[in-house]
Order: C-alpha cells, then structure tokens, then sequence
C-alpha cells in the first residue's frame, strides 16, 4: 500500500492509538492532524519542510524522535541520530523523516511532542496550557510559543506579524486578513481554537458521526456496549461526547475524563 492510498479510517485508527499508549487527548490529536494536513498522510508544505500528518519540520522531526523514538519500536532511527540531531549517512536520515509520513510514527511523535510541550509550556505561563497553547507549540516551536503567548497576555492587540515576521511571511493566511491586514496576537490564536474546536456546528455533528462510525467499526456488534445498550445507542453516545469534547478549549490534555477513557476503549475495541 502506498502512501497516497492511506485510507482515512486507517490514520484515524493511528490517532486513537497514539492517544491510548500516550494518555494525550485523542481529540486534541485528531484537531490538529485536521488542522495541519486534512488528514492526509502524505501532505506537504510549499514553502517548507514541513511533512506528513502532522507538518513537523525536519530539524523538528529529528528532535523528537531521538528523544522519544526509542520508547516506540524505533531505536535504530533514535541512535542514528547524533549530537545537533544531525544524521551521518544520508540514506538512513531520509528514512527517517520517511516516517513522517507514516500514521502510526506521525501520531505518536505528535503526542509525544505535545506531552513535552506542555509540561514547558506551564512552567513557563503559571497555568495550565489548552488545546491552542499545545498548538502554538507546534505552529511556532517551543520558543515561539512562549514568546507568542506572553507577548499576548500583556498586548493582545500587538501585530503577530511584526512579533513573527519570518513565520508571517511563510503563512500570510495565518497572519494577515483577506483585507491585508495584520491580524493581532488574540485574532491569530481565536481562529486557531476555533478551528481546533470546529466551528460548524452541523457539520462538525456529521464529522463526529461518520469518524465514530467508521472508526469504532460497531455495525451490529455489541462488544463495546455495556448492559441494554444497542450498538447504535453506544454509536449515538461516542458521536455526541465527541461533539462535546470538541468544545472545550481548555482542558487537561494528560488526564483522560471517563468519557474519553471509554471512547478510547472503543475505538480500540474496534480496530
């Protein structure tokens, strides 16, 4: 199977169980691989290089899996790389950032990466960090993010552009208005939790449904429902608690709610 034939179903299955193994939010997972590429494995910025899934620049890619690489099945590709994440032999560091465009290594770099930023990401803010603060994270870098989220608790209304103009001038649809307008630090990071959470009511509802249909594979089968409950009734249930789960833009991405829990457990069931 090649890449471009990864089915959705599949890279949604990847998140789940990144999620599972990792204890971050698979809905916060699932939000940011939709935001970043749509949830196509193979995706790949014009003007970077950004790859896979998750977008992770290659100097990114190479830091995180030597840091985490190891603890999922992929040590060869953590001790190949070296001091200043360098990789000798240029076969093998292709074939690393190979791996970004593969679900199950994507997902579980992202989680691994989100898990890190956010213990950074509290220390540095005093608070705890949201959905958005983890994807500021990953749009800016670590140091980005810091510099972008204390730059706009003191002056929401400074130019993220002026602040970023590097970043600016390589996502002017992030920093800039359709009029051509700077948008401002709040404007930058509201549209991104809107995005994040889903705006569409309706179809967010739709999206929720089929990605529960789809992935927790019930059709009929009764092994992830619990007492009278048809499998319908438990596909109703996990559409709607993702839905609710999906608007909430502040939460405790490594403390899994019973609800998420239980979707996490069907899901898997389901695969």
């Amino acid at each position: 199977m090649t890449i471009s034939s990864i089915s959705t179903a599949r890279v949604q299955s990847a998140i789940v169980a990144a999620s599972s193994r990792t204890g971050v939010d698979f809905n916060y997972l699932l939000g940011q691989a939709k935001l970043e590429s749509g949830l196509r494995a193979n995706a790949k910025a014009a003007r970077s290089s950004a790859s896979g899934l998750y977008q992770f620049i290659e100097s990114s890619w190479l830091a995180v899996v030597k840091k985490h690489g190891a603890e999922h099945g992929l040590g060869w590709a953590a001790d190949a790389i070296g001091p200043g994440n360098r990789v000798v032999d240029a076969s093998t560091r292709q074939a690393i950032l190979a791996l970004r465009n593969d679900p199950a290594a994507a997902s579980l770099m992202a989680a691994e990466h989100a898990s890190d930023n956010k213990d950074a990401l509290q220390a540095t803010l005093g608070r705890d960090a949201t959905g958005t603060d983890l994807y500021m994270a990953h749009f800016l870098g670590l140091g980005g993010a810091k510099k972008f989220l204390t730059k706009m608790a003191a002056s929401p209304n400074a130019s993220g552009a002026a602040l970023f103009p590097q970043a600016a001038s390589a996502n002017k649809g992030v920093f800039y208005a359709k009029n051509g307008q700077p948008r401002s630090l709040t404007q930058i990071y509201d549209r991104f939790a809107d995005k994040l959470a889903g705006s569409d009511a309706a179809g967010t509802a739709s999206a929720n449904r089929d990605f529960a249909t789809r992935v927790l594979g019930l059709n009929g089968d009764t092994t992830v429902v619990t007492g009278s409950e048809s499998a319908e009734d438990a596909l109703s249930w996990a559409s709607s608690t993702i839905g609710q789960l999906d608007k909430r833009k502040s939460v405790d991405l490594l403390r899994p709610t019973p609800n998420t829990a239980r979707l996490a457990y069907m899901m898997l069931a389901g695969l």
